[in-house]
């Protein structure tokens, strides 16, 4: 028997080189950050010459006819019937739910109390993407879950003399119909760009409101000052469109979590704006409430990974 003798290939080993880091969606929703950051000082400067409803009305339309311009310049086809529930849900909660909300609990509010409590919005969105998408979080994730809401809901307390206001409703009912167009956001942001996604929200809503805005300049007088006019403009363009378009690019790259994670800036950048925009003298409480909700929040984005 005749045996032939065959050479043994040598194995070659597949060096796996770690993935870098998303750079550029992580500066998307870095930026993103900053631009919400400024929402409530401009909103408290638009509030100096224009009612509430007015100034939540024109921020809408304003932002709907740069986002429209755009998608017109782009010819960008009418999204998909299945993703109109979607967006639908973007449309109630960031286009409309929210900036309401909070406009009105700045009537009566100050904008360092308000970025408190609006901090846990992070941490709301975490739990509705948690709801949403099936997956279970673990005990530290809603231990430190739980202490950063009671820590909000101690500061909210203690700031309105032992009771929540009718300002508290309105933030606490903004962090939950904010942080459901984030989620939803969020989750078309990986099948479309996110900047048709929060343009055809805008778009979407202007059945809504251009009435609404029609209305409100008949009944709510206007007073244009420098103030009034820039933070109109920057809650339209920057807050409304802009910063949402960043952010949730930035957002589908990273991830919701990991996004969630930068926006532990935003409650402290705030809390900054207001000392150097608006004037406004901290408490102690602010600060340390705002710091104490990012640790939490930080927990539970390291029990979530």
């Amino acid at each position: 028997m005749r045996v032939q003798s065959s050479a043994t290939a040598p194995t070659r080993i597949a060096v796996t080189t770690p993935a870098k880091p998303p750079v550029t969606g992580t500066l998307l929703a870095a930026l993103g950050v900053v631009a919400f950051s400024l929402t409530f000082p401009a909103t408290a400067w638009g509030l100096e010459g224009f009612g509430p409803w007015t100034l939540v009305a024109l921020r809408s339309v304003l932002a709907a006819l740069v986002a429209g311009g755009c998608l017109l310049a782009l010819r960008v086809p009418l999204p998909d019937r299945r993703h109109r529930p979607g967006l639908a849900v973007v449309g109630a909660g960031v286009v409309v739910g929210f900036p309401l909300l909070t406009t009105l609990a700045l009537q009566t509010s100050t904008t360092a109390h308000a970025a408190v409590v609006v901090g846990l919005l992070p941490l709301t969105t975490a739990l509705l993407s948690a709801l949403r998408f099936g997956t279970r979080p673990s005990r530290a994730f809603w231990a430190a879950a739980l202490a950063g809401a009671a820590a909000v809901v101690a500061f909210t307390v203690q700031q309105s003399g032992g009771a929540l206001t009718t300002a508290d409703l309105y933030l606490f009912g903004a962090l939950l119909v904010c942080a459901a167009g984030y989620t939803e956001g969020g989750r078309l942001a990986r099948v479309m760009p996110g900047w048709q996604v929060i343009g055809w929200a805008l778009v979407l809503c202007l059945p809504l409101t251009v009435p609404v805005a029609a209305v409100a300049l008949a009944y709510e007088p206007i007073r244009l000052t420098a103030h009034s006019v820039t933070g109109l403009l920057w809650v339209a363009a920057g807050s409304q469109f802009l910063g949402l378009v960043v952010w949730y690019r930035g957002m589908a790259a990273v991830g919701i979590p990991r996004a969630s994670q930068l926006q532990l800036a935003q409650p402290l950048l705030t809390l900054v704006w207001s000392v150097l925009l608006l004037g406004e003298h901290l408490t102690v409480a602010a600060p340390l409430t705002a710091a104490a909700v990012l640790v939490c929040i930080a927990v539970t984005q390291r029990a979530r990974s």
